[in-house]
């Protein structure tokens, strides 16, 4: 199985912080399970203008390539103007519209303050549903004070974290199951 980790802003370092932290308790919890970490503040990633995904080239590319080839997804994302960043939205637009179909899609959620904990079910879950994607319905809402010096100091944000990786991963392991079924099926 392969976790892909997307950090969705060019800018901040919370959300890196908290989507490295979910990564080391995949790891924790699941040895075996390949991952990687998608930082889109360290990768040059081009706006979507249209053509074919795969038509892109670089880190672009890489992005998109490496979202399709995972089994689960967590994506990490702050909470900007009350909205999910630009530069999430814009994978999201680099992707094909099935590229998510049959992937567990978790999601992490770093913002200011609890006004915004909504983000999260007005914009990011519809579009994953949209995309096909298999959302993990509880997903984490971290907020500022449960970090201090970028460290998550919330005990309970933690016991969030180790749920959500809980339930990815049995998740997409359901998903496989059904996948296969299906395939012997037809």
């Amino acid at each position: 199985m392969k976790v892909v980790f997307l950090s969705g802003s060019n800018i901040g370092t919370k959300t890196l912080k908290a989507v490295e932290y979910v990564a080391e308790e995949f790891k924790t919890q699941h040895e075996t399970v390949e991952t990687e970490i998608l930082d889109l503040a360290n990768l040059s990633m081009q706006f979507c203008d249209g053509r074919n995904y795969t038509d892109y080239e670089g880190d672009t590319k890489h992005i998109i390539d490496t979202i399709i080839d995972a089994d689960a997804v967590i994506i990490g994302t702050p909470v900007f103007q009350a909205s999910i960043p630009a530069a999430l939205k814009n994978v999201f637009d680099l992707l094909p519209q099935q590229a998510l179909s049959n992937k567990v899609v978790g999601i992490l959620v770093t913002a200011g303050s609890s006004k915004h904990y909504l983000v999260a079910e007005q914009q990011l879950k519809p579009i994953l549903s949209f995309m096909k994607a298999h959302v993990v319905n509880a997903y984490v809402f971290i907020e500022e004070k449960d970090f201090y010096q970028y460290e998550i100091i919330n005990e309970n944000v933690k016991i969030r974290i180790k749920r959500l990786v809980q339930e990815t991963h049995a998740l997409s392991q359901a998903m496989q199951q059904v996948q296969s079924i299906t395939e012997k099926l037809l």
